[in-house]
């Protein structure tokens, strides 16, 4: 029951958070391409809590948006992810990573972004598989807001939220 409760609570945020905000169009492009920098935080059903800070740098070709995201996690670990987008058309469009199984398709609609993948929590030892559910708002701010929820086997599990803000 309480995996449920759970549940019903993180989709009750993420539609909550979706609606859009006039704040205009969103390209993964206009925002990101140069240094931009987060806050987050990641919470587990198990009661796991995370918070961390990370610092972006993007680079736009004209097709390919290469995203370095620098994390710096409270317990002072440090991680280094690199994402690459490919657009194939007005609001749509492809990304990997380095611990991504396969790729996302990224789908923007006016100021909302969303996208679905597999990553290995553990992906050295490829242990831990799970699906996040991102939804990227950008908000009349200037600031881009990224809720996820996390699934094993269809369940949820866990979830983060992420503030961007451009340098």
């Amino acid at each position: 029951m309480r995996i449920f409760s759970v549940f019903l609570t993180v989709l009750a945020m993420n539609l909550a958070l979706v609606a859009p905000a006039a704040a205009g169009s969103f390209s993964l492009e206009s925002f990101f391409t140069g240094r931009s920098s987060a806050e987050g935080s990641f919470q587990s059903i198990t009661g796991v809590k995370r918070t961390f800070e990370v610092q972006l740098v993007g680079k736009w070709d004209g097709r390919t948006l290469t995203l370095r995201e620098d994390f710096r996690f409270d317990d002072g670990s440090r991680d280094r992810k690199t994402w690459r987008f490919i657009k194939d058309g007005p609001g749509r469009y492809r990304g990997t990573r380095e611990d991504v199984i396969g790729e996302t398709q990224v789908r923007i609609k006016d100021n909302v972004a969303r996208f679905s993948y597999l990553v290995f929590l553990d992906s050295k030892n490829r242990k831990n598989k799970v699906r996040f559910h991102d939804t990227m708002t950008l908000n009349n701010d200037g600031r881009v807001l990224n809720t996820a929820y996390v699934t094993k086997f269809g369940l949820p599990v866990a979830w983060t939220r992420v503030e961007f803000r451009r340098q």
